[in-house]
């Protein structure tokens, strides 16, 4: 019997770029529904933005999925969709930006059949402005309110080269 397909919203945010950042996930299966979320204290929002999708896609417990990922993030969804990655990925990451998320994300990215749907930012799509309501909480508001996020240790491994 074929799975229904997955609807996986993503949004990542930081104060600053690089500064205190998290990211917001909403995953849709089925009139189910799950929200995820984390943050760090020194990322980017490109860190994020990707971060999201494959916390997402982690999250998804069957292979082959068919998963329609929704993001607002121009960075992610023309990496896929104009083929940036796999040229990245070919030149062995060499100089690519984020390295350690890229490869983290293709073996996920390859067990589904995943597409990808570019939506503009702050523009009222309701799971969108969830995410990234909760992407904030997680990173610039989890800080403002003392709350020690951890560090993004693949940014700092990349803001040290």
């Amino acid at each position: 019997m074929e799975k229904p397909p997955i609807y996986l919203y993503t949004d990542g945010a930081s104060s600053g770029n690089p500064g205190p950042g998290g990211y917001g996930v909403v995953l849709k299966c089925a009139g189910h529904e799950l929200e995820l979320s984390g943050g760090f204290a020194r990322t980017t929002n490109n860190r994020m933005e990707l971060l999201a999708v494959i916390v997402g896609l982690e999250a998804i417990r069957w292979k082959n999925a068919e998963v329609h990922v929704v993001s607002d993030s121009s960075y992610v969804v023309n990496a896929i969709n104009k083929g940036w990655l796999f040229n990245w990925e070919k030149k062995g990451f060499s100089h690519a930006k984020n390295p350690d998320l890229w490869q983290r994300f293709l073996p996920l990215y390859r067990s589904h059949r995943v597409s990808f749907h570019w939506i503009k930012g702050h523009a009222g799509h309701p799971e969108n402005e969830r995410c990234d309501a909760l992407a904030v909480a997680a990173g610039a508001g989890n800080a403002a309110k003392g709350i020690v996020l951890p560090d993004d240790t693949g940014y700092i491994l990349q803001a040290e080269e």
